[in-house]
């Protein structure tokens, strides 16, 4: 496994944001009481599949998950492959589990917190698909150190995703879409960009479920959103 240094400070090893905001209702507080713990993912050692699973399987890893709507659509499609999400804000935990609950996702790990502290543990390259929607754009220039696609994190992407594996970037930020890119190019031998037209990134691509997020930026600010498929060279 890589090892990262951890005072790189592109390595996101300090955890930026709030984790928690309005009190959780009756029925979310039992979740997160009764069932995260039997999901969550393990604090120390290897994260693999047949580790939470119990077998090997394709694995996923969503990063920020907000709401849940993404990666419970995920698994719900692929009910044979293996998903973690991580998210540190305590409420969109709360609404994942719902989301698991109700959609009897057995194929969900959820991680409450740092998801890079997760992705650490990953052996290299057993990732099959690797999820980055709409993520804090801290759009001010002396924060451009916080967001999660930089260089440390972006180096830890390549090396966990398995040779024709998939990373997905979508934001509605035009700051953060021109840092992104600018970042991606430094990993053009690690990413292959799917791209052949405009539509590529102007419209979401099949299988990619819309999260709540996004249909909020779209439909109530009015925003353009950028989708962007990078496969492991």
């Amino acid at each position: 496994m890589t090892a990262y240094k951890q005072g790189d400070p592109t390595t996101l090893n300090r955890l930026y944001g709030r984790s928690q905001g309005k009190p959780l209702r009756a029925a979310q507080q039992a979740l997160v009481d009764n069932l995260l713990p039997r999901i969550a993912v393990p604090t120390e050692g290897e994260v693999t599949s047949a580790q939470l699973f119990g077998q090997d399987r394709p694995l996923h890893f969503e990063i920020g998950f907000g709401g849940g709507e993404h990666l419970a659509a995920r698994a719900d499609l692929l009910p044979d492959h293996g998903f973690i999400g991580a998210e540190p804000f305590m409420n969109g935990v709360a609404q994942a589990l719902t989301h698991v609950r109700d959609g009897a996702l057995g194929n969900v790990r959820i991680h409450h917190g740092d998801a890079l502290e997760v992705l650490r543990r990953v052996p290299d390259g057993a990732l099959t698909m690797l999820y980055l929607l709409h993520p804090d754009p801290w759009p001010k220039a002396k924060h451009a150190k916080r967001r999660m696609m930089n260089d440390g994190p972006v180096r830890m992407f390549a090396d966990k995703l398995k040779p024709g594996g998939e990373f997905r970037f979508g934001t509605d930020h035009p700051v953060y879409l021109r840092h992104a890119l600018m970042v991606m190019r430094r990993f053009e031998r690690e990413f292959e960009w799917l791209v052949d037209g405009p539509d590529s990134w102007q419209r979401r691509p099949s299988g990619w479920p819309e999260t709540r997020y996004e249909h909020k930026a779209r439909t109530v600010y009015g925003h353009e959103v950028w989708y962007f498929r990078f496969r492991r060279r």
